[in-house]
């Protein structure tokens, strides 16, 4: 009541009853270990998030309470098989229960990665998996996946990090968390080597590889698709430039649309064997033409700075008749 102010204080300002109460955003991140979890935190942290790792999770709710009324910065939580007191059905019960509260949005990410891949991952870091201390790394990850089976049954987003790269894996999750809406559409341009894996996240995805290859000139080998030399010979062949025009012709009737569709980010890749030559010469054009027509493409060479490897070229080589 305004009587029982103290002296000199001012009034609180009154409630709007039009407006709707700020809901705090909590995501939970967990998932298979070794699946990408502390790179999510971290990009989570680059977006504003306020990031806790390894909490345990059945203090939650005290936890949300303790947070200042006044912090509007998101919060996102991070888990996994080796928090104390993990019990994914307790977790899913707790995390229900929160999210019936009106001042709450509570979300959970899940983390899965094919236990090939995981194993791999082990071996080459050379840790051991907290589940197999004294057996094969295969048989913790085995355990594991039955453990959090109901976890990823219940999650609300699902990401299969099994072919992402890191940078991959940043890229999702900017994409899907970032919390300021982006003024126009974000068109990255990139060039790839197939022999090195398809990129996971294009929207549009090129194939070069019917063009003359430079890596067959021994002179031409060394260079990349940046050097002059290299770029007059993939202009020599006669479907280059046809080609070309109409996959930027394409591109320029479709980019408005997706930009009017409210889409934030476009991935259009170019792909040759090695990722050196063809690629790069067209997906540098192919950034120079979008950007003349007016959109700001940012440019990239995944396999720009790869060993050029006559292994890598096998399946396009010239061979004559054996004799």
């Amino acid at each position: 009541m305004q009587d029982d102010l103290p002296p000199g204080a001012a009034s609180p300002a009154p409630l709007d009853p039009t407006q709707p109460a700020r809901r705090q955003k909590v995501l939970l991140v967990t998932g298979m270990l070794g699946a990408g979890k502390t790179t999510v935190l971290r990009v989570l942290e680059d977006l504003g998030w306020e990031i806790i790792d390894n909490f345990p999770v059945r203090l939650l709710e005290r936890m949300i309470e303790g947070k200042p009324s006044d912090d509007p910065s998101p919060l996102a939580i991070g888990f996994d098989c080796r928090t104390r007191g993990f019990n994914p059905e307790r977790v899913i019960a707790q995390v229900k229960a929160l999210g019936e509260r009106a001042d709450l949005e509570v979300t959970t990410l899940f983390l899965d990665c094919s236990s090939k891949e995981l194993e791999r991952r082990f071996n080459e870091t050379r840790r051991r998996h907290v589940l197999a201390a004294d057996s094969p790394v295969d048989s913790g990850i085995r355990a594991e996946r039955e453990l959090l089976a109901p976890l990823r049954r219940w999650a609300d987003i699902l990401i299969e990090t099994t072919e992402f790269t890191s940078n991959d894996l940043q890229r999702a999750i900017r994409e899907r968390f970032v919390t300021d809406e982006p003024e126009d559409l974000t068109i990255t341009v990139s060039s790839f080597g197939f022999s090195r894996g398809m990129p996971p996240l294009a929207d549009f995805v090129f194939d070069m590889r019917f063009v003359e290859n430079p890596h067959w000139d021994s002179e031409l080998r060394p260079m990349t698709g940046q050097d002059a030399p290299v770029g007059d010979y993939i202009r020599k062949d006669p479907a280059f430039d046809e080609a070309f025009a109409r996959i930027r012709d394409l591109l320029l009737l479709l980019l408005p649309r997706y930009r009017a569709q409210g889409k934030a980010y476009l991935h259009i890749a170019f792909g040759c064997t090695g990722g050196r030559h063809r690629s790069v010469y067209t997906a540098e054009q192919m950034a120079a033409a979008l950007r003349e027509a007016g959109f700001s493409p940012t440019l990239l060479h995944r396999n720009l700075g790869s060993r050029a490897a006559d292994l890598l070229e096998g399946g396009n080589s010239r061979r004559g008749p054996v004799a």
